[in-house]
């Protein structure tokens, strides 16, 4: 099979939550204890720190990766969804996947894959413990895919785990409060395994302390601590996952980590982990700003800093998937920006007429294209040197600019 073909199979015959969002879900940790006994257990082959939690764990874990790596191990990286392309989803120190070992652990575990039933999220999370178990990483960084407790990856006994916020995201399958949602993130603290939460919540802070005593596990909330660390990656945001990040290194046992590695590898995420889409800038004149949040709290940020930019006017493509909240998000942005309104092209994208429908409600005026890039490209016509472009609402819509 060629590198196209073994995509094609992996994204048509099994399902892709990303894409397809419900239907692809599966609930339990049958599938990928399977697959991980037929691979030889290779998760159980080098050390782990787990990253879970609503917003900010995808920057938090290429936060811990860029320091390890400054601190000189070789370190694995497992993230989700992609912008780009597949392999994106598993690096070593920065480096992603040849496209040649993603055949060949296809290949060589076809028929196995297609016995058990395998999600796609399930045969990614198995390719990533094999890839790291052979090229013997020192260590690897683990993110949830979603929720915490019947994720795949919630098989691994980390040294660290982390659990950077809880928002209300994926309700329909992690409950519809803020509790039930911490209850099935919680689910990643193991017994006698650190645990840092990122942002002390007074409405859930107990479900986590609760788990802890549970577990015997020592817990920190990173929120209490004083820091003064900075990162390159430019989002206001970045400050809790800068917070979370360093308190994950100091729990860390059994690897030599200095000051100057801290340092150093916060202010390298980019180049040593080649992170995109957050907060990052495309140009200037008109400035262009893309970033992947898509939720309340992640918004929240984003739109704050917005309002911080120097313009002359606002143009904001947006596009979102259809199982968003939009009389939660929509008022929170800006009703003098010009918009753009799109679907990213996947099949949970929600029809630019809908969102256009929707934004009018809450007195957010544009127009809407057939795609993502034509959205974009009329904001370019648009807009004059003095402007400025925001382009998100979905990591989908980002994924499509880039």
């Amino acid at each position: 099979m060629t590198y196209q073909e073994v995509l094609d199979w992996m994204f048509a015959q099994l399902p892709m939550y990303q894409r397809q969002g419900q239907a692809a879900l599966k609930k339990d940790l049958t599938n990928i204890t399977a697959l991980c006994d037929e691979l030889g257990d290779p998760q159980k082959k080098f050390k782990t720190i787990h990253v879970g939690g609503t917003n900010g764990k995808g920057s938090t874990s290429h936060m811990i990766a860029s320091i390890l790596q400054e601190a000189g191990c070789k370190v694995g990286l497992y993230t989700s969804p992609h912008l780009k392309n597949f392999t994106e989803r598993i690096r070593i120190n920065g480096e992603e996947i040849p496209k040649e070992s993603v055949v060949t652990f296809i290949e060589k575990n076809k028929l196995f894959l297609e016995k058990q039933g395998l999600s796609f999220f399930e045969m990614t999370v198995g390719m990533a413990f094999e890839e790291f178990a052979n090229q013997k990483v020192d260590v690897a960084v683990i993110e949830v895919g979603l929720g915490g407790r019947l994720d795949s990856t919630n098989i691994i006994i980390p040294e660290v785990s982390v659990i950077t916020n809880i928002g209300l995201d994926h309700t329909q399958f992690l409950g519809e409060t803020l509790p039930e949602i911490a209850f099935e993130k919680a689910g990643i603290i193991k017994k006698g395994v650190p645990v840092v939460i990122g942002e002390r919540q007074k409405e859930i802070e107990n479900v986590f302390i609760a788990k802890a005593e549970e577990c015997s596990s020592s817990i920190i909330f990173a929120s209490d601590e004083e820091q003064y660390y900075t990162t390159d990656l430019l989002g206001d945001y970045q400050k809790n996952n800068v917070k979370t990040a360093v308190e994950a290194i100091q729990q860390l046992k059994g690897v030599a980590i200095s000051e100057e590695n801290i340092k150093n590898g916060l202010s390298k995420v980019v180049k040593n982990t080649n992170l995109k889409g957050r907060w990052q800038v495309l140009q200037e004149h008109p400035k262009v700003i893309c970033d992947t949040a898509h939720n309340k709290e992640g918004l929240f940020y984003t739109l704050q800093q917005l309002k911080k930019e120097k313009y002359k006017r606002l143009h904001i493509v947006l596009g979102v998937v259809s199982d968003k909240n939009l009389s939660e998000i929509l008022p929170m942005f800006p009703q003098k920006a010009k918009y753009y309104f799109c679907k990213p092209n996947i099949p949970r994208g929600l029809s630019a007429s809908e969102l256009l429908e929707e934004a009018s409600v809450f007195s957010l005026k544009g127009e809407m294209f057939s795609s993502v890039n034509q959205a974009f490209e009329k904001s370019k016509v648009n807009a004059s040197k003095e402007d400025v472009i925001y382009v998100g609402g979905s990591t989908f819509v980002v994924a499509e600019i880039l």
